[in-house]
C-alpha cells in the first residue's frame, strides 16, 4: 500500500464536484457511495481513524477530474461500547464521468492492484450497464451475501420539494438544529440511534469541516426530558438545487412515535428554504429492510436507482 497515495480532504472536494457534474447530466449513474453528501459524511466521520487504510487514485482530463477510486482496505473498527471489529476485505467507492465511461477499466485495474490478496467488493449503479459489463469482464460477480431478505445493497430514493406536508411532533417534543444544540448533543443523538457505533466527537469535527456541511441543516428532535431522540443531516448541493438526507436515525427508546417522519418533513421544509427543489435519501433495499423504506415512501420518496453489489475473491486473481 506504500506505493499508493492516500485520500485527502482536498481530494474529497474534487470528488464532490464530479458528483455534482454527473448529477446534472445523468443522476442514475452516480454511485450510491459517491454522492455529494455521502462523500462528505464518510470522509468526515472516518478519516481520523482510518485514513491510513484509504488509498486513492484520481484521473483528470483537461484539468477536470473525470474518474476516481477510493479503496478501503482491511482495518479494525472500534465501537462506542468498546468492542472491536476486524474488517478483512477491501471495498471500493468510485465514480467515472459518463463522457469517459471507458476509464472504468483503469479504475478496476487500479483497485485490483491496491487490494491484491484481499476479497474485494464494489457497488456500481445498477443502471450503468456498461460498467457492469466491464466489472464482469474483470472477474467480479454478484455478491451472494447481497441476495435474499437480509441483503446489504442500497437504493436511492427521490422526490420533488413540492406539496410537502407540515410536520407534527408529539406533545412536548421540539425541533432543534446542531447549531442550537451543540456538538456533544449532536454526537450523542447519533450514538443513541446507531449504537454500537464508531462515531465520535473527532468524527463529528471532521464532518463539520467538509464541504457542504451546515449546522442549520443538521436537524434534531428533542424529547421532553432533553434527550435528543432523532437526528439527520441534510447536504445541500447548491449547483443542482438538491439536498440529501444522510444519515437518519432515531433513539431506540423513542421509535414508533412518528419522530422520524416529522423530522424528514421538517427537514424538507428547511432544505427548500435553503434553495433546494429536489431531495434524495438512501436506504437498504432488500425485502427484510422494509421499515426505513416504508418511512421514506410515507413522505413522498420513490426509488430512483439501486446498487449492484459485486465481489471478487482472491481465487479470481
Amino acid at each position: 500500500m506504500t506505493d499508493f497515495e492516500l485520500l485527502t480532504a482536498a481530494d474529497v472536494q474534487l470528488m464532490q464536484a464530479l458528483a455534482q457534474r454527473v448529477t446534472a447530466t445523468c443522476p442514475t449513474l452516480v454511485n450510491g457511495d459517491a454522492t455529494f453528501g455521502e462523500l462528505a459524511w464518510n470522509w468526515g466521520r472516518g478519516h481520523t481513524d482510518h485514513s491510513a487504510s484509504w488509498p486513492r487514485r484520481l484521473w483528470f482530463s483537461d484539468g477536470d477530474l473525470v474518474a476516481w477510486g477510493w479503496a478501503r482496505l482491511p482495518h479494525q473498527v472500534r465501537f462506542s461500547d468498546g468492542s472491536l471489529k476486524d474488517v478483512t476485505g477491501a471495498y471500493l467507492a468510485y465514480q467515472v464521468h459518463p463522457d469517459h465511461a471507458g476509464m472504468v477499466d483503469e479504475v478496476i485495474e487500479w483497485y485490483d492492484g491496491a487490494a491484491a490478496g484481499f476479497e474485494r467488493t464494489v457497488t456500481p449503479s445498477a443502471a450503468n450497464r456498461f460498467a457492469l459489463q466491464r466489472w464482469a469482464a474483470h472477474g467480479y460477480e454478484t455478491d451472494p451475501a447481497s441476495l435474499g431478505d437480509a441483503g446489504s445493497w442500497s437504493q436511492l430514493n427521490e422526490r420533488e420539494l413540492t406539496d410537502v406536508e407540515e410536520p407534527v411532533l408529539p406533545r412536548g417534543f421540539r425541533f432543534r438544529t446542531a447549531d442550537e444544540a451543540g456538538p456533544d448533543a449532536a454526537v450523542q443523538a447519533h450514538l443513541d440511534a446507531w449504537s454500537p457505533s464508531a462515531y465520535s466527537t473527532e468524527g463529528y469535527r471532521g464532518v463539520r469541516q467538509t464541504a457542504g456541511y451546515r449546522g442549520d441543516l443538521h436537524l434534531l428532535v428533542e424529547a421532553p426530558d432533553g434527550t435528543m431522540a432523532a437526528s439527520t443531516i441534510m447536504w445541500l448541493d447548491e449547483a443542482n438545487k438538491t439536498a440529501e438526507f444522510e444519515p437518519v436515525g432515531t433513539h431506540r427508546d423513542y421509535r414508533r412515535l412518528g419522530l422520524a417522519r416529522a423530522m424528514l418533513l421538517r427537514g424538507m421544509h428547511l432544505a427548500r428554504a435553503a434553495g433546494a427543489t429536489h431531495m434524495t435519501v438512501a436506504c437498504l433495499g432488500a425485502p427484510g429492510h422494509s421499515p426505513a423504506r416504508e418511512l421514506y415512501y410515507s413522505v413522498g420518496f420513490r426509488e430512483l436507482v439501486r446498487d449492484a453489489p459485486l465481489i471478487k475473491t482472491t481465487a479470481g486473481d
